[in-house]
């Protein structure tokens, strides 16, 4: 029997999770729009993101597997710190661009390095059942904790940007401190911290083309990749466009962060009711929560307060639904020693379909 704490491992993930979550500027997009960018430059914001997470986010998941996920994590907060500098000094599109790309770089190195490392350490004290229950925590903490940082919306725009950017680099050097006492769980793939890089590159190599190997060999894992990234990609698209789209029919402050925080409400609900569905159909799941979304998106045109927190709502529900449905087939179909890697393969997926879509849906939603 592994020596692994797991109530303790679990913990620090969740605490992490709480501090990466729990921020000020958590609608940047109110944010961004309140400094005088349009809803366009936002899109063009937003699609330098999903850029850098092209380009950066399958190495950083090779890295994790190779190096280790907890090393990834830690870096991932330190690039976090770094975006939150360059957002207090930014002046100009570009600056907000490049803090952008760092917050990008923060997302790559944790996206699959989390989810691997949760995965692997249930499974080394044989209590993989209990990913499920996990996944729909941490989905839980993301929504509730994202929830309160968009209901602080109207603080932060009161104490301004750079205060609250300030405010959050503390945040991340807590959560800096907390992820130092994750245990590291070992696969096939990781290195001794004396390699050379000669290697070390052929480690990196290796993973990655078993990783590739594995994508050709599973059609249906792409499959689930692409469509439940696609239903993401609306979801989020829908929750970015209207925080900027509520000050526009005169919902500001207090009231913006009350609707905000409604709107993510339906998300910690479709974390909790996805597990009571088990027994139905993916494919059926699927097609229901695309249709929820769908009607969230032409809901949300109404330019009625009540029925745009509606549309919201709805689409957080069912996309958290599918989510976790989706990453839990994943996780059992993925092999240990490229775990973090594949789950970095996903979020490519999500991000390819996102830079397409993302400067589209800034000129959609400014349009209606």
């Amino acid at each position: 029997m592994s020596k692994l704490n797991i109530k303790r491992q679990t913990r620090c993930l969740y605490s992490s999770s709480v501090l990466a979550n729990l921020s000020l500027t958590g609608a940047w997009v109110a944010i961004l729009a309140a400094r005088g960018y349009s809803l366009p430059e936002i899109g063009i914001a937003e699609a330098v993101f999903h850029l850098t997470s092209i380009i950066f986010e399958i190495p950083s998941g090779v890295l994790a597997d190779v190096l280790g996920r907890k090393r990834m994590l830690i870096i991932s907060s330190i690039m976090h710190v770094i975006a939150n500098i360059i957002m207090i000094l930014s002046f100009n599109l570009f600056t907000i661009c490049l803090s952008i790309a760092f917050n990008a770089l923060c997302y790559n190195f944790s996206s699959g390095s989390g989810e691997a490392l949760a995965f692997d350490s249930f499974k080394e004290v044989n209590q993989k059942p209990l990913y499920d229950k996990y996944l729909s925590n941490q989905m839980i903490i993301y929504r509730l904790f994202e929830a309160i940082s968009t209901l602080c919306a109207g603080f932060a725009l009161y104490i301004g940007h750079q205060l609250s950017y300030g405010i959050d680099i503390i945040s991340c050097l807590l959560q800096i401190l907390i992820l130092s006492f994750l245990v590291e769980v070992k696969t096939g793939n990781q290195t001794q911290s004396n390699v050379t890089f000669v290697q070390l590159m052929k480690a990196i190599l290796n993973c990655f083309k078993e990783s590739i190997r594995f994508m050709f060999k599973s059609a249906r894992a792409f499959r689930l990749m692409f469509f439940n990234s696609l239903v993401g990609a609306f979801d989020i698209l829908l929750l970015f466009f209207i925080q900027a789209k509520f000050p526009e029919i005169g919902v500001k402050g207090l009231a913006l962060g009350a609707v905000l925080f409604t709107m993510h409400i339906g998300g910690i609900l479709g974390s909790k009711v996805t597990l009571l569905l088990k027994k139905i159909p993916y494919i059926i799941l699927y097609l229901l929560c695309l249709t929820t979304i769908i009607a969230g998106i032409l809901i949300e045109h109404s330019s009625l307060w009540y029925l745009m927190t509606l549309g919201g709502f709805i689409s957080a529900f069912a996309d958290d639904a599918l989510q976790i449905r989706t990453n839990s087939i994943l996780q059992n179909m993925f092999p240990s020693e490229q775990r973090a890697t594949l789950i970095s393969i996903d979020s490519f997926i999500f991000s390819l379909i996102m830079i397409v879509l993302s400067p589209i849906a800034g000129f959609f939603f400014a349009a209606w």
